[in-house]
């Protein structure tokens, strides 16, 4: 057997905090008390005031001088303590309980706590899936005397033990703060930063720093990345002939939030070095570099069938072994958000011509790739390595091989990775063109211009990849935009299961976010993620869970479509993949009423977008016509009651699914915007409501709204508040409208063919002041009472951008 080592064989260390992009919802992971009692001020030993210090090292040296650790087991056992572990564990977990009193059990688990003098914690498991969450700076402590062996009480320090047995007489022990994180920091701040330089000055003030004019003896300038296209000021020339590090506005926001300050480097906006190239772990960097690092990056393994990049062997002809039915190929995820872990791992089996058989292992946290721990071993033996792979399966899982290649039989076992069901086909950030490419195809296609056009832009990697990374499910080691429809539905049973449980839990504080971080941590195990986070509310579930869940299924189906236009040899495959759509698309003539009509509906019931200080109207580029197979023709809708032309928003990257399979309902019930209706398809008469969903980013301007015909059947129940069981409106199937705090007003609406009502008139506010919706909303259960019509291509355009300044909080 030979070995080839390709890099470093560190095992990874899983103490790392991790974050979540700014584009989401924040979300810390547990490490300090959510208590607003304040810590007292820090000392060498974590204790309270000075006299207190001195006096508890006074005790702990007297302790350790004069009792044997077999004794400090004997107290630490007498008081329902752990006695485990080294002898200095054993120590100091004596000599806290023999001073500040015996701990309570963990409040979340019921398990041990431990202290390592930064803070309290548990080291037990909530579950399999997650280790538990709880830490403070200030524990429980019982309020019994201390329980003293005859040994102990026969000893020199017995006296001084038996002043500590009245808990009244029991000093308070509470762990020192961390260092602020601009401590010892001098800061020099230039030009226009998104806020006013005196509202930085107190905040990193605040936070342990000092701001200064002067580029002398400073830690570094912070600028606007746009003074590098503006050539820069004699300040900032100066600042790089010093070798001063300059950075990003981001260093500072992500210094405070984190409260730890970031690599200097990873926010660098006048090096040419890219950060991937400084080897900075993802969750070090400033995350719009992590973003540019992933959408600039190759995915490594593209499905059951890739041989992983980083091999080195698909240039040798490599291919992943397959024997007796099975693939020898697995990737796995684990994500523990109690240790703060995030890693993944990849094993393969590969074939060779001319050579023998190699066996590739890689394992490592996500985004520190030059740490990963990675063989490649040559095997002669085939059964040998085939045992070999087998073991280390076991190994990574807590399970065997065969019985989950052949029949998916797996038991989550703690603290251990899980499999990524991946599917046998090519993941569409692999198997799509770039637009530049899709751009010849599309001049040569057969199809309308407009046409090849719109199938460009749905057949294109980097909606997908867009898609992807806005959702922070991009590593490129693993295809998430691959899986089996069995690993889809896995997903799906945790996130309703979990749902069930968050309407009915009674649990309040650590409790409660202990069940909120057993689903985030399964959640992101099995949709792997670059910065997971503990979820929080329904609104986070809403985004990070349900529409994650969407987006990702819909990708999955869209790599089905698209497959793998690089291997192809096909002449049109633009043409190739519209046939496979099962549709007829056609672009609307702009003389034509039907165009007239959606302009004027669109622009009747808009509303600018905004985004952060900036808001975004929209001009139209094309309008499509839609018939597909997937869904009623308008002749067998029109001879439904009830028929309504409404928008509903979509992705770009959502979009190929709706043409090729038509709506699909939400996937659960939640009582926020979106899915308060439970299991339907949610459409509005406002195109506002739509473009807020059509919207992606200030540099992909571009995207589209849809139009469908829904039928609300014979009866519809209007709402003004979210049902309190949307259970019995998905069984009866019934029309629902929920009335928002805004509506189209009512006089200028109209019919469109025939019978479709269309509800355009300007928005104005509505009676309903107090409804969570702000526009209207229209539910409908069954996909057989929707059509989709049309596909309104859309420009985002900046109205006018507004600078506010907000003061320090």
């Amino acid at each position: 057997m030979k070995v080839h080592d390709t890099r470093s064989h560190a095992h990874m260390s899983s103490d790392d905090k991790v974050m979540a992009r700014k584009h989401k919802a924040e979300g810390k992971l547990p490490e300090s008390d959510h208590s607003p009692k304040k810590a007292k001020p820090e000392n060498g030993n974590g204790a309270g005031d000075s006299a207190a210090v001195s006096e508890f090292k006074e005790f702990c040296e007297a302790v350790k001088a004069n009792l044997s650790v077999e004794q400090m087991k004997q107290v630490l056992e007498s008081n329902g303590q752990d006695s485990s572990g080294t002898h200095d564990e054993v120590i100091s977990r004596c000599q806290d309980l023999l001073f500040y009193g015996a701990l309570e059990k963990c409040p979340v688990c019921g398990n041990d706590v431990y202290c390592d003098n930064k803070r309290y914690f548990c080291k037990s498991d909530i579950s399999e899936w997650c280790s538990c969450v709880f830490s403070t700076k200030s524990p429980p402590r019982k309020e019994d005397s201390i329980k003293i062996p005859d040994s102990v009480l026969n000893s020199a320090v017995s006296d001084m033990i038996k002043k500590r047995q009245d808990p009244s007489r029991r000093p308070k022990r509470e762990l020192r703060a961390a260092d602020k994180p601009f401590s010892g920091k001098m800061v020099s701040l230039m030009g226009r930063l998104t806020r006013t330089h005196q509202y930085w000055k107190k905040k990193i003030e605040r936070h342990g720093g000092k701001v200064t004019n002067s580029i002398q003896g400073v830690t570094c300038l912070v600028v606007s990345p746009a003074e590098r296209e503006r050539g820069g000021s004699p300040k900032l020339v100066e600042a790089m002939e010093r070798n001063i590090p300059v950075v990003s506005e981001a260093w500072l926001i992500d210094s405070i939030e984190k409260q730890e300050v970031q690599p200097l480097e990873a926010y660098d906006v006048v090096s040419d070095l890219s950060v991937a190239g400084k080897g900075i772990p993802w969750d070090k960097q400033d995350s719009s570099q992590e973003a540019l690092e992933l959408l600039s990056g190759e995915l490594k393994m593209y499905g059951k069938r890739a041989v992983y990049k980083d091999t080195r062997l698909r240039e040798r002809g490599g291919k992943i072994l397959e024997k007796d039915g099975l693939l020898y190929n697995c990737a796995f995820s684990i994500c523990d958000l109690g240790k703060g872990r995030n890693e993944y791992c990849i094993m393969q089996l590969i074939t060779v011509p001319e050579s023998n058989l190699n066996l590739y292992f890689k394992r490592g946290k996500v985004g520190d790739d030059p740490n990963a721990e990675e063989r490649l071993e040559e095997w002669e033996d085939t059964e040998a390595a085939i045992r070999e792979f087998s073991r280390l399966f076991e190994e990574v899982t807590g399970n065997e091989f065969e019985p989950w290649e052949r029949e998916k039989k797996i038991q989550k076992k703690p603290h251990k990775f899980f499999p990524i069901d991946m599917d046998d086909g090519v993941e569409v950030r692999h198997g799509a063109l770039g637009l530049r490419q899709l751009g010849v195809a599309a001049a040569h296609c057969k199809l309308d211009s407009f046409v090849a056009n719109f199938m460009k832009v749905i057949c294109s990697q980097e909606i997908y990849k867009y898609a992807l990374m806005e959702l922070g499910l991009d590593p490129p080691d693993l295809p998430i935009g691959m899986v089996t429809d069995l690993h889809l539905k896995r997903c799906e049973e945790v996130l309703l299961e979990f749902i069930e449980k968050f309407k009915t839990t009674t649990e309040t504080g650590q409790k409660a976010t202990a069940l909120w971080a057993d689903f985030s941590s399964r959640w992101f195990s099995l949709l792997h993620v670059t910065r997971p986070m503990i979820l929080h509310d329904f609104h986070e579930l809403a985004e990070h869970g349900a529409a994650v869940f969407e987006t990702v299924r819909d990708i999955n189906v869209a790599s089905r479509v698209i497959g793998d236009m690089g291997a192809d040899t096909l002449d049109d495959p633009l043409s190739d993949r519209y046939n496979k759509l099962g549709c007829k698309i056609s672009v609307v003539d702009k003389e034509s009423e039907d165009y007239k009509m959606i302009v004027k509906y669109l622009e009747t019931t808009y509303e600018p977008v905004r985004v952060a200080d900036v808001e975004y109207g929209v001009s139209v580029e094309n309008i499509f016509s839609v018939e597909s197979d997937a869904m009623p023709s308008l002749d067998e809708i029109k001879k439904l009651p009830n028929k309504v032309l409404l928008w509903c928003g979509s992705r770009s990257s959502n979009l190929l699914r709706h043409v090729y399979k038509g709506f699909l309902p939400a996937v659960c019930s939640l009582p926020v915007p979106g899915y308060m209706f439970g299991k339907a398809i949610v459409c509005s008469d406002a195109a506002a409501e739509a473009a807020r969903y059509g919207f992606t980013a200030v540099d992909r301007p571009e995207g589209f709204l849809i139009l469908a015909v829904a039928s609300l059947g014979e009866k519809i129940t209007e709402l003004t508040s979210p049902p309190e069981d949307t259970k019995s409106l998905e069984e009866k199937k019934m029309g629902v409208k929920g009335l928002g705090r805004k509506k189209t007003e009512e006089s200028t609406h109209f019919v469109w063919g025939d019978d479709i009502k269309v509800p355009c008139g300007r928005l104005v506010p509505s009676e309903h002041k107090d409804s969570p919706l702000e526009f209207n909303e229209y539910a409908v259960y069954d996909p057989k009472q929707t059509s989709i019509r049309f596909l309104v291509g859309v420009k985002y355009e900046e109205k006018r951008a507004e600078y506010v300044d907000v003061e320090p909080q």
